[in-house]
């Protein structure tokens, strides 16, 4: 890394399919929304030779943020997989949507990658989210490097960067967070800015000047060496500390000169380890320019300090029945074993799977056995069946490059997969084996949606399950309590994407409404009713008394019907008429249309006629009577209380808990967990909390996470009752 001048002849251009593990390199890029990933991803593209201009293919189109989504809103919304081929080597390139609301993408991108580039911008620095992933990517041993972009910007201060790098990423040992290259700047502009048009190398101690479009190698000047000398001895000294070689360091510091060669091999295995995490820079291809700053330096260190899918830790893999099941490490003649890691659909070709074989190698045409996780409860279709292959194609913006297999380590696209949805396995049909699941955020902000007109209605079941079957982070509730249709999202731009999708790849047009939550009824005190149901109008007649207390119950004690009539006034066969009159009544509510629930209801009396009773009059009595027993008593409207967790930075905890407090919430305990954070226990109404995955992302900066579960229905205080039955009446 850094001693090499210029491109091997041949070396560059569009990946077709890899022929071993060992010549493939799976890297995924992070980092918050326009710190530049994309921009980067094409600059990378364009050096490598896949593309004529900076990100532009064949047909005009880029090879990134290719949807027509990204572009209205100019920003990345999808994970995007962009290959190009370096020195051999086929490098896969996974561009991640930098906003919270899209981690579903992101989290796929870490999934099938074997490394992280961190793409840091030097005039925003790193924010909260951003470390969280580090932290992330920490616990599993993912090896990382930082690329400092946005160097041409007014205030942009690569070693200030660097610094704040260090800080945030290198935990108890920041000097594992070092520059492999400095900036080499031009001349100073009449605003006293001097743009960056190369870069230093530390271990080699060369200049690589991109002015002229292309990277040109010189030597520094004698006026410039001392001000590389402090950076390399510093990037040295860390390099040897992770060196497996216990003698370098005594050797380093008795004077003696290690061989460059010898540090760069020290470094590549470090990077790979996880174990160091070298900061570069990078900036675009200025206009006509062939190679962007800094991007040959990525290219390199890519190839050469990036781990293969063999160095990688075979995924936990078990039988269809849960069975263990052991694997060789990323074996392409061994059993097959892959992972749909992003689902799409396409207007002409239908849905495309975006796999990461893991084992075996794929091929089209191919029959082979699907097996998800049963993700019901998010409005997933449960499946376990044998599917076809379709075409084997690499994705270069909105092309398709055919492919003639897929082997294990590599990602391609697969076609007509019409029952595989994101996080499934793909193995063999007569050998099914199941990957362990990766871990996807639940969304919790809720978008009630109904059809605009009754072709959209019959349109939309189909078009929601499409949209759930891509997204796992989505999920679809049919709520029997408010009869409503209910898309949870992980935030607004998720559930603007969603509508967005529903309406230009589905054709659904949907209203979104008011959401609700499923508030119940109860009675406040012991009360009583009689029901009377008596009508003539010629041959048989209706008739059916009954009377009936009720009074209160426990919590979750739903309700409860008693039999107390003696000497026979309500006949025996029409009691069970009485309890189903009672209990259709109250699944219609009493007072605001909500169901009654945890009340005891005994009936005590009643009359019945020889001829003319019946067991739908006394259902309809029944149902009277409870009318009335309500018009006479205090009816409190239940709303159901969640059970909330907070995890959030200590410096944003005061500002939580009185949010929540805000929310007629109570705080029930605070507990300490690593990282400096804390988490927040409370127990919140629901109506309080619709958006709160919204406001919570304001308060803390991105930074905070929160799970809910439900707890119980409580009475709600009756200022607020009344406020939600004026709305009710209103709307």
């Amino acid at each position: 890394m850094g001693d090499k001048a210029n491109t091997h002849p041949g070396a560059a251009g569009r990946a077709t399919a890899a022929d071993h593990p060992a010549s493939v390199r799976n890297v995924v890029l992070v980092g918050h929304s326009g710190s530049g990933k994309t921009t980067l991803v094409e600059a990378l593209a364009l050096t490598a030779g896949a593309v004529n201009r900076a990100g532009r293919v064949e047909d005009g189109g880029t090879v990134s943020d290719y949807d027509d989504i990204e572009h209205r809103q100019q920003r990345s919304v999808q994970l995007s997989l962009v290959p190009v081929q370096w020195d051999g080597i086929k490098i896969n390139l996974l561009d991640t949507p930098g906003y919270a609301d899209f981690v579903g993408e992101l989290r796929a991108g870490l999934r099938a990658a074997d490394a992280a580039l961190f793409v840091v911008s030097a005039s925003d620095g790193v924010d909260g989210s951003t470390r969280m992933v580090w932290e992330e990517c920490a616990a599993v041993g993912m090896p990382r490097a930082i690329v400092v972009t946005h160097l041409e910007a007014a205030r942009a201060d690569f070693e200030e960067m660097t610094r704040i790098c260090a800080q945030a990423f290198g935990g108890d040992d920041p000097d594992a967070v070092l520059p492999l290259y400095l900036p080499l700047h031009g001349p100073q502009a009449p605003d006293g800015h001097a743009p960056v048009t190369g870069l230093t190398g530390l271990l080699s101690r060369k200049l690589f000047d991109y002015a002229s479009g292309e990277r040109k190698e010189s030597e520094p000047g004698e006026d410039e060496l001392p001000g590389i000398e402090e950076a390399r001895n510093r990037l040295i000294e860390g390099i040897i500390a992770e060196s497996e070689d216990e003698t370098l360091m005594d050797r380093y510091l008795g004077g003696e000169q290690i061989d460059v060669k010898t540090l760069i091999e020290d470094l590549e295995r470090a990077v790979a380890r996880g174990t160091f995490f070298p900061v570069l820079a990078a900036a675009p291809a200025a206009e006509g320019a062939r190679q962007g700053i800094g991007t040959v330096e990525l290219l390199e260190l890519v190839t050469r300090g990036f781990p293969t899918p063999l160095e990688r830790e075979a995924p936990r893999v078990t039988t269809v029945g849960g069975e263990p099941r052991a694997l060789d490490l990323c074996d392409p003649d061994g059993p097959l074993v892959a992972e749909v890691v992003k689902t799409a659909s396409d207007p002409y070709v239908g849905r495309v799977s975006l796999v990461r074989v893991f084992s075996g190698t794929l091929r089209p045409d191919q029959t082979v056995h699907v097996s998800g996780h049963g993700l019901t409860d998010r409005g997933h279709e449960d499946h376990d069946v044998d599917e076809r292959v379709g075409a084997l194609s690499s994705p270069f913006g909105k092309q398709q490059r055919a492919l003639t297999h897929c082997i294990a380590g590599d990602l391609a696209c697969v076609a007509k997969l019409s029952r595989a949805e994101t996080g499934d396995t793909l193995s063999a049909k007569d050998d099914p084996l199941l990957m362990e699941p990766w871990q996807m955020p639940d969304p919790l902000l809720p978008l009630a949606i109904r059809a605009h007109s009754k072709a959209d209605e019959d349109k939309l079941s189909q078009g929601l399950s499409r949209l759930v079957a891509e997204d796992p982070t989505m999920r679809l509730e049919q709520n029997q309590g408010t009869h409503q249709v209910v898309l949870w999202c992980l935030g607004e731009a998720h559930a603007d994407v969603a509508l967005e999708r529903l309406r230009s790849r589905y054709g659904v047009q949907v209203d979104v409404v008011p959401h609700r939550v499923a508030l119940r009824e109860t009675f406040a005190a012991k009360s009583s009713g009689r029901g009377r149901h008596v009508k003539q109008s010629g041959g048989h007649g209706q008739f059916a008394i009954c009377e009936i207390e009720v009074e209160p119950l426990p919590g979750g004690s739903g309700i409860e019907f008693v039999d107390k009539v003696v000497g026979g006034a309500v006949p025996r066969q029409f009691i069970p008429s009485v309890e189903k009159g009672v209990r259709a009544q109250a699944v219609k509510g009493v007072a605001a249309g909500h169901p009654l629930v945890d009340v005891r209801v005994t009936l005590v009396d009643g009359k019945a006629h020889s001829v003319d009773s019946s067991d739908a009059a006394f259902q309809t009595a029944g149902a009277l009577a409870l009318r009335e027993a309500a018009a006479d008593a205090t009816i409190h409207l239940l709303e159901p209380v969640a059970e909330v967790g907070v995890l959030v930075g200590d410096e944003y905890v005061g500002a939580v808990m009185s949010d929540l407090s805000g929310r007629r919430g109570r705080v029930l305990g605070t507990e300490q967990t690593s990282g400096g954070r804390t988490l927040v226990r409370a127990e919140v109404p629901e109506i309080e909390i619709g958006r709160y995955a919204v406001d919570l992302r304001s308060l803390s900066h991105g930074t905070a996470r929160f799970h809910r579960t439900y707890a119980r229905h409580e009475p709600m205080p009756a200022q607020v009752a009344e406020r939600i039955r004026q709305q009710e009446r209103d709307g």
